[in-house]
C-alpha cells in the first residue's frame, strides 16, 4: 500500500527521537512519515474543521508530539495518556514542545549543552528546536495539550477527563510486547479490549487510526472498520464507533 497524502520524502531530521525530542530505553519512536500519514487518512475519513487528538497509549508522546508540529494547522488540542508514570512524565516534556516557550527552553538547554561538551549534535539539535519554534508560531502558534495518568480500560476515568474536551480523533502505536507491554489488571484484554474501550467513550463521529505491528488489523464488533492499510511492519485500521 503506497501513501495517499503524505506522499513526499520529506526530510524529518529535526524530529529524530533523542534530539530535540526527549527519549528514554523502553520508549520507541515512531515512523514520522506514517505518523503523518495516519493523522491525514483519520482527517479525510472524518471530516470538518480543526480536531482534538488523543493518544490514550501515548508512551513518552513521541507520535503525538510530532503529529502535533507537523499539522498544528488542523488541530485544535493535543490530550496524552497512559497508565505508566514514568511515560507520563516523559509525555509531559515531549508535549511541551508543542509551545513556542517549550521550544526555545529547549534550545537553550541544548546550547548549554552544546558549549559544555563541545559536541556537535547539541548544536545541531539547539538549532532544530529554533526552526521548530518558528515553524510553529507560523502555523498558529501555541498547541494547547494535557496529559493524563490513565489506565486505557478504566472507561469510567477515561470518560471523566475526556468530558472537559472530547477528542475528535484517536492516533496510537498500541504495545506490542517488544520494548514496551500492556500493564494494569486488564493487561490481557490487549488491542480488542482498549477498542472495545474507546468504542464506549468516543462521540459517533471521532475516527481511530490504530497501528499494530503484524499483517492483521485489529477490528472488534463495538466499532466499524472504514479501512486499514499495512507499510512496513505496522497495519494500521480506521475505526469508527457503532451509531
Amino acid at each position: 500500500m503506497t501513501y495517499r497524502h503524505a506522499t513526499v520524502r520529506a526530510d524529518y531530521a529535526d524530529l529524530a527521537g533523542g534530539a530535540v525530542l526527549h527519549s528514554a530505553p523502553g520508549f520507541p519512536a515512531f515512523p514520522v512519515r506514517l505518523a503523518s500519514e495516519m493523522f491525514q487518512r483519520a482527517m479525510a475519513l472524518r471530516g470538518g474543521g480543526n480536531a482534538t487528538v488523543w493518544d490514550p497509549c501515548c508512551g513518552s508522546g513521541y507520535l503525538l508530539t510530532v503529529i502535533g508540529l507537523l499539522h498544528r494547522r488542523r488541530i485544535s488540542a493535543a490530550l496524552a495518556s497512559d497508565i505508566d508514570p514514568a511515560a507520563v512524565e516523559l509525555a509531559e516534556r515531549n508535549l511541551a514542545l508543542l509551545t513556542r516557550a517549550g521550544l526555545m527552553a529547549r534550545a537553550a538547554h541544548l546550547g548549554e549543552q552544546a558549549a559544555r561538551w563541545g559536541r556537535a549534535s547539541h548544536t545541531t539539535a539547539a538549532e532544530a528546536a529554533h526552526r521548530l519554534a518558528d515553524t510553529l508560531s507560523g502555523d498558529g502558534g501555541d498547541l494547547p495539550n494535557a496529559v493524563y495518568q490513565a489506565d486505557v480500560f478504566d472507561a469510567g476515568r477515561l470518560r471523566r477527563f475526556l468530558s472537559v474536551r472530547p477528542p475528535d480523533v484517536v492516533i496510537t502505536d498500541v504495545p506490542y510486547g517488544e520494548q514496551t507491554s500492556w500493564h494494569g489488571p486488564n493487561g490481557a484484554d490487549g488491542v480488542v479490549g482498549m477498542l472495545d474501550t474507546l468504542g464506549s467513550v468516543l462521540g459517533e463521529n471521532a475516527v481511530i487510526a490504530v497501528a499494530v505491528r503484524g499483517r492483521k488489523a485489529p477490528r472488534t464488533d463495538r466499532l466499524r472498520t472504514c479501512g486499514s492499510f499495512k507499510i512496513g511492519t505496522r497495519t494500521v485500521a480506521l475505526l469508527r464507533p457503532e451509531p
